[in-house]
């Protein structure tokens, strides 16, 4: 029987996922699906605040799509599972803060599940590229979500020659928060975990969700949508104890206690 292709640690409030397919930790379907079932766990468990995703060893965050898996397969199969690719990418209310810890080369698919992540932090010699467009094929995600997130005509040289990108340059058009050295990505990344799963858990969960749901809405349309009852996390943030407790804590001017309810 192979090993999981994921380990997976609860320390706390933190959720810690490690995509451990040696060479490259590429992505198949079975692993796919594994991953949805990992995220899913961390959106519906109460306990839970804050994910961390890395990959296992030092060369590779993700390879993305495995290509050979592929073409060994004698069926077509499409189930990404309940996340879509990787997990994430297309989980419903998934309104908790994930973060990416790239230790290593992120490739195509592998990229895209960084850029699935609320906040990317790098390892010094981690190196972003999405290639697909030398075997003929669409990044699809990359391609939707890149000409959003950095200038368009930086995304677009990305998407039509395949480069890569350092970890400097990937700083310095703001897809990554912090560059650090390797032996420290994952203390960084908990530490940074440590300080979001001291927040507020409903503001998290609205913040997410208007962000997602306004994506496309001008700015009326997302404002009626956050303040008229039509977002069920901001019903449940604005009715709840968590609100009154922060106004009492500024009023009282002591760090509030967050119950998340």
């Amino acid at each position: 029987m192979d090993a999981s292709p994921l380990r997976v640690t609860r320390n706390g409030a933190i959720f810690e996922v490690v995509i451990d397919r040696p060479k490259a930790n590429a992505i198949d379907n079975a692993t796919s699906r594994i991953m949805g079932e990992a995220f899913a766990e961390f959106r519906d468990d109460r306990d839970l605040r804050v994910a961390i995703v890395t990959g296992g060893g030092e060369r590779f965050f993700s390879a993305g799509w495995d290509l050979k898996s592929a073409a060994e397969q004698d069926v077509y199969d499409d189930d990404y599972g309940v996340g879509g690719f990787g997990g994430m990418q297309e989980l419903p209310n998934l309104n908790k803060p994930i973060i990416a810890a790239v230790n290593g080369m992120a490739v195509g698919g592998g990229f895209e599940i960084a850029l699935s992540a609320d906040i990317i932090l790098a390892a010094e010699h981690a190196r972003f590229g999405l290639p697909e467009i030398k075997a003929g094929t669409l990044a699809d995600a990359a391609t939707i979500k890149l000409p959003k997130r950095i200038p368009y005509h930086v995304a677009m040289d990305l998407l039509l020659t395949g480069r890569w990108m350092e970890a400097e340059e990937a700083k310095r058009w703001g897809i990554v928060k912090d560059i650090v050295p390797g032996n420290e990505l994952m203390e960084r990344a908990r530490e940074l975990a440590r300080l979001l799963a001291s927040g507020p858990p409903l503001v998290f969960a609205a913040l997410k969700d208007v962000v997602r749901v306004s994506e496309n809405l001008t700015f009326k349309e997302a404002i009626t949508k956050t303040i008229d009852g039509s977002l069920a996390s901001c019903v449940t943030l604005y009715h709840s104890e968590d609100q009154k407790e922060g106004q009492r804590a500024f009023a009282e001017k002591r760090d509030p206690v967050w119950q998340g309810r």
